[in-house]
């Protein structure tokens, strides 16, 4: 290990290893790909850059000398097609190795990589392509995204190139009884497409679109280094849009730089051990976990191109390529809690992180009894890299997100811009005077909403919290979640950590119902365990189950059983719809 992230930061520790001072700085003309990939290329290029496999067999290691070649060819070839400096392309790839190895080549071409899940449908579709003005779509052959680009395209006149890629495979291969891959004559799978000569090597044919794949091995791999600057525009990402159209968040290059803490002081990442981290390449989380930090640490990344989560598979990989740092949200650590454990060798896991949500207690507890690892929460938004955490040698408390990261200096603010006291909920902001490394651009294209949210010398995000005597973070919820009933302010979380410690509740989401008397009413959506029931006797059990582990005033007055809860197409919970139904029409059943 060469310690190229040295080059890049300034930073001391306490006399107990906790880090005390994180400074970032570089170069003006600094760029992620030439800067990282490619000087870890020219100086260590057999250094294992990513382990990528799929559920159909096929395997691939990619060195960094690997990834600078394939992408000085994806630079070539999108040169070739018309994309240049400033061009937005969107790039919904799941989790294919395609992505990284064109997000390197957008950066090389000063081109803006936009990420996004292939669950839009054409609505969302038509928003993303008009809204960020988009110059060009690389698009999985999986799925019906391309069906979904056709449908809309004649209504989004910026974009001029279509690029299809073909995966062979993602997790799609039918399967028989026996879980065996269910393939036509003569079709290549699993070993028959691994290998180099199996990199890229299915074509895609359809009306209208570019083939990457065979336009990727026809191109040179000579590539021209581009002049490009570390405060241009690099990266556009849609935020989840619980409320409203998503934003459209601009990062430049320096937000590559933000993941440096994100990877070596929260994930605790090492140059000879590999990490994993479960996410859509649609989402931010991705580039947290598999991409900027890990590889400025000179790590190595475990990709799985699936398409449906199943917790045996992630714990078999977990196993198979003795994974030594892990992340995912809780939603997946609760669903590989339900597989035994005991079947499963998980022992190589040194290290375990979580965000995205808010982690339950219980979540904390499970973990830390059954496999000895203890979860270091961590918080930040598509707008940021981590900015609050339960950072390397520190001792996390169950249910506290951490304490501010030392590269930001964050504060808990009331409405009128003063700092909150111990114990008080206020809204969690950052100071941006000077702007620092990481913190997002602008909202692109919004003027209004960047105004509103950046002013007076602050971030404003729009989550609440609290803070204890010992400076560690309470997370409440974001502004709209936050119930006032009876002149109480109420966080979600809370009640629903509560509830989902009672063996009858899968899932839950605890909002606000207009109420004549208290304003609002504490209402709990709640999805059952396989078996469970739903009955007014239940209904008092869950309520009482609350009333003995919060204040009073925080149990649920009305509970509704459904089978699901509304999410984002990014899988978060939409409170938002929930109110919104309820807005109309109030809910009576289980009032009292």
């Amino acid at each position: 290990m060469r310690e190229i992230n040295l080059r890049y930061v300034d930073e001391a520790y306490d006399e107990d290893g906790l880090l005390t001072q994180f400074d970032i700085h570089c170069d003006p003309d600094y760029n992620f790909a030439y800067d990282i990939v490619d000087d870890i290329a020219i100086n260590d290029p057999m250094r294992r850059a990513m382990v990528w496999c799929n559920p159909e067999g096929e395997e691939h290691v990619f060195t960094f000398a690997d990834m600078k070649t394939w992408s000085d060819k994806t630079a070539n070839f999108l040169a070739d097609a018309g994309i240049g400096a400033g061009d937005k392309v969107l790039v919904i790839l799941r989790r294919h190795y395609q992505f990284w190895f064109t997000a390197l080549a957008l950066a090389k071409l000063g081109a803006v990589m936009v990420p996004a899940t292939f669950m839009l449908k054409e609505h969302d579709m038509t928003y993303r392509l008009n809204g960020a003005g988009i110059r060009a779509v690389i698009a999985t052959a999986a799925g019906d995204v391309a069906s979904v680009v056709d449908n809309v395209i004649d209504e989004c006149p910026t974009v001029q190139t279509l690029i299809l890629v073909e995966p062979a495979g993602a997790g799609l291969t039918e399967r028989d009884d026996e879980g065996n891959l269910i393939t036509e004559e003569n079709e290549p799978i699993g070993s028959a497409l691994s290998g180099p000569d199996g990199i890229c090597a299915r074509s895609a044919q359809r009306s209208g679109w570019l083939d990457f794949n065979t336009g990727v091995r026809q191109a040179s791999s000579l590539f021209e280094k581009r002049e490009t600057r570390a405060a241009d525009p690099m990266l556009l990402y849609f935020s989840s849009g619980t409320a409203g159209n998503p934003k459209m968040v601009m990062h430049d290059a320096l937000y590559s730089l933000g993941h440096l803490i994100t990877a070596k002081h929260w994930h605790n990442v090492r140059p000879d051990g590999i990490h994993f981290t479960i996410a859509d390449t649609g989402w931010g989380k991705a580039v947290w976990g598999k991409f900027y930090g890990q590889w400025i640490m000179e790590a190595c990344v475990l990709t799985y191109d699936f398409d449906r989560f199943h917790a045996d598979e992630i714990l078999d990989l977990i196993e198979r390529y003795q994974v030594t740092t892990f992340c995912a949200p809780p939603t997946m650590y609760r669903l590989l809690k339900q597989e035994p454990l005991d079947e499963h060798d998980i022992s190589s896991i040194e290290y375990a992180t979580t965000a995205g949500e808010a982690l339950n207690p219980d979540l904390f507890a499970y973990w830390r009894d059954a496999a000895g690892l203890t979860i270091f929460e961590g918080f930040g938004q598509t707008e940021t890299p981590l900015t609050i955490g339960n950072l390397t040698n520190s001792t996390p408390r169950p249910g506290s997100m951490g304490k501010p990261v030392p590269l930001y200096d964050v504060a808990i603010l009331r409405e009128d811009g003063t700092r909150c006291v111990p114990g008080e909920t206020g809204e969690i902001c950052i100071h941006i005077d000077p702007h620092p490394a990481g913190i997002m651009m602008e909202y692109y294209r919004d003027p209004e909403k960047t105004a509103a949210t950046m002013h007076d010398g602050w971030y404003h995000t729009g989550d609440t919290a609290w803070e204890d005597e010992d400076g560690y973070y309470w997370y409440v919820g974001r502004n709209d979640d936050v119930i006032k009933s009876s002149g109480y302010r109420i966080g979600p979380f809370e009640i629903e950590s509560v509830l989902l410690e009672h063996d009858a509740v899968r899932e839950c989401a605890v909002t606000g119902v207009p109420d004549e008397l208290r304003g609002h009413a504490v209402k709990a959506t709640i999805v059952l365990a396989p078996g469970v029931v739903g009955t007014p006797e239940l209904t008092q059990e869950l309520q009482q189950w609350v009333k003995d582990q919060t204040a009073p005033y925080k149990y649920p007055r009305i509970i509704e059983y459904v089978d699901e809860l509304p999410r984002t197409v990014n899988g978060k919970i939409r409170r938002v719809a929930i109110r919104e139904a309820d807005g109309t029409n109030k809910v009576a059943e289980g009032l009292v």
